[in-house]
């Protein structure tokens, strides 16, 4: 018999498999609503009210003044060297009109510790003496009031009102603003438009805890440069999952301050603070 000629290669498309094994396109991933983006942000708070049920200032005061004083020298530097200087500072000077009367330099050389400390020491000098000579030596409880003393903007004065009077406020700082961002609540830089967002997000009676709990998460677990992802409660909530250490015996080891078994930054903690106290000026240090 002679060569069969060859088959021609056929021009068809192979049949896809049916049944179980069919491939399936992979569903595009649609963008989060704003609906279920609070429903989010709101469900991330509740989870933090439960890790952090002792979330409080971090500052060491005893009344309006001291919370507005310690306030305005945090400004770049830790809570805990603001209290490790504060007990000299309210010692010489425990009142607006002590404070008003105070030599410069005297005050300067006190604060030094907390950096900055002749723009502090002018702001210092400034408020009280608005304090004494425009409100009769008492903190105002407005916030109207509370922006027009030297050095205070509305980062200070939400702090004093939310933390002294019982007002709620939203206290955006770096740590607050890098962590609405990084969960999508927001995507604005400036802290006014920050506020105007969250605010808009949650209840008014939540604003002043919602700000402690993020402040506090922000130091202990989801750090700027190391988010210790592995070792987050609220990680299937979070959209930046994976920026950070998701092994989790790696990322227990980046935990501050009491979750990772050291002092926090109050030398005098609310009764309720599960760590340690932090030490006076000159013991070890917390960054």
């Amino acid at each position: 018999m002679g060569e069969q000629p060859p088959e021609k290669a056929s021009t068809k498309a192979p049949a896809r498999p049916q049944g179980k094994g069919s491939a399936k396109k992979p569903k595009a991933v649609r963008p989060e609503s704003h609906l279920a983006m609070v429903r989010r942000a709101r469900r991330i708070n509740r989870e933090l009210a439960e890790i952090y049920p002792y979330a409080h200032p971090e500052l060491d005061f005893r009344n309006p003044f001291e919370l507005l004083v310690a306030t305005v020298l945090s400004a770049q530097t830790t809570d805990l060297r603001v209290n490790q200087t504060t007990p000299a500072l309210f010692a010489a000077y425990p009142t607006p009109e002590d404070m008003a009367a105070a030599a410069p330099e005297h005050l300067e050389e006190i604060i030094r510790p907390t950096g900055f400390f002749r723009a502090k020491s002018k702001s210092l000098l400034g408020l009280s003496q608005a304090l004494r000579d425009n409100f009769g030596g008492e903190v105002p409880g407005r916030i109207e009031d509370l922006v027009t003393l030297p050095g205070v903007g509305r980062k200070t004065a939400n702090v004093v009102l939310g933390n002294a009077f019982g007002v709620p406020g939203i206290t955006v700082d770096t740590h607050f603003g890098r962590l609405v961002r990084r969960w999508k609540w927001t995507g604005q830089e400036d802290p006014v438009k920050v506020e105007a967002e969250i605010c808009a997000i949650f209840p008014k009676s939540e604003w002043t805890m919602l700000s402690h709990r993020v402040v506090f998460h922000g130091r202990r677990i989801c750090h700027a440069r190391k988010p210790a992802c592995g070792a987050c409660p609220i990680a299937p909530l979070c959209p930046a999952y994976g920026e950070g250490e998701t092994d989790p015996e790696k990322a227990r080891l980046l935990l501050k301050y009491e979750k990772g078994g050291r002092p926090g930054q109050r030398l005098s903690p609310p009764p309720d603070y599960p760590g340690l106290p932090a030490p006076p000026l000159g013991g070890a240090t917390e960054s």
